[in-house]
């Protein structure tokens, strides 16, 4: 990796994550488990994997590193752990379209935020890259948006905004290593989750599912997504995250033979198209 330009990593690290993440939707529809067991067994589950991950690489240094993150590290800790809640918290309280056309809005929010803070303005292409793919994603979710609980959309909002902040917090802290302060942000979901916890009992499949979804669709992709905006700008690394709009349906397409909408492939496609474009342009400059 070190022939590589930053470009080349952060573009190379984002996109790792997103294919790991897009059977996510596949997994929680196979799963049994109620809502908020989910949501423990996702936070503890690629807790304690990462942390075991990370003591073995850095072995006692990990707390040090977790130390001298310092305010990022706490920012980071904060944005990770609310936005893992008021993701799920936001999807009970509100259609899914809703949802995720809320987070759609994640790339232009840290174009904002990483002008105003980092003093880092998208250039041309990335704005359009973000207009286009945010249009992609309201037309997919058109039909679906309702005007849902008022309470479900802002926590949807919120979600987006956390990923914002938390790629530009990243962004801003290059050469600090904040995947030991992501680990514990996973143990606040978890400890968060236990208050609503009906049950912890797994079925035959979920014993497979769950822990196979939690390390491969959240664990992987987390340690990913905590070191990509040290390479690229965060608006970047946040619209690789909506390939996920296109390719999650896929899955559950070819798995469960649920098809997905016109309306799904055909911005989908556009999603994809623009995307790739972008990444190719970009990564010519580099």
């Amino acid at each position: 990796m070190n022939n590589l330009t930053d470009q080349q990593k952060g573009s190379l690290l984002a996109f790792i994550a997103v294919i790991f993440i897009t059977p996510d939707s596949l997994f929680i529809r196979l799963s049994n488990i109620d809502t908020w067991g989910l949501v423990f067994y996702r936070g503890i589950i690629p807790f304690i994997t990462v942390l075991i991950g990370m003591l073995i690489i850095y072995k006692l240094n990990f707390f040090k590193i977790l130390i001298t993150s310092g305010y990022h590290g706490l920012i980071y800790i904060g944005t990770f752990s609310i936005t893992n809640i008021t993701f799920v918290v936001s999807i009970q309280n509100t259609n899914v379209a809703n949802t995720l056309v809320m987070i759609a809005m994640a790339p232009m929010l840290s174009a904002i935020l990483g002008t105003i803070f980092l003093n880092e303005l998208p250039d041309k292409k990335t704005w359009i890259a973000i207009f286009i793919t945010f249009t992609s994603a309201v037309y997919i979710f058109y039909d679906s948006l309702k005007l849902g609980n008022f309470f479900g959309d802002i926590l949807g909002l919120l979600t987006a905004l956390g990923l914002a902040i938390g790629a530009v917090t990243i962004r801003s802290a290059k050469n600090k290593n904040l995947v030991p302060a992501a680990v514990v942000g996973k143990l606040i979901v978890a400890l968060f989750a236990l208050l609503f916890v009906d049950s912890f009992t797994l079925n035959e499949d979920d014993r497979i599912i769950v822990p196979l979804m939690c390390i491969m669709c959240v664990a992987i992709p987390f340690v990913l997504v905590t070191i990509a905006p040290r390479f690229i700008p965060a608006a970047e690394v946040n619209l690789f995250f909506l390939l996920e709009t296109i390719i999650g349906p896929i899955w559950v397409w070819l798995i469960i033979k649920e098809q997905p909408s016109l309306e799904t492939i055909q911005g989908g496609l556009v999603i994809i198209i623009t995307i790739a474009i972008h990444s190719f342009l970009k990564l010519k400059n580099s």
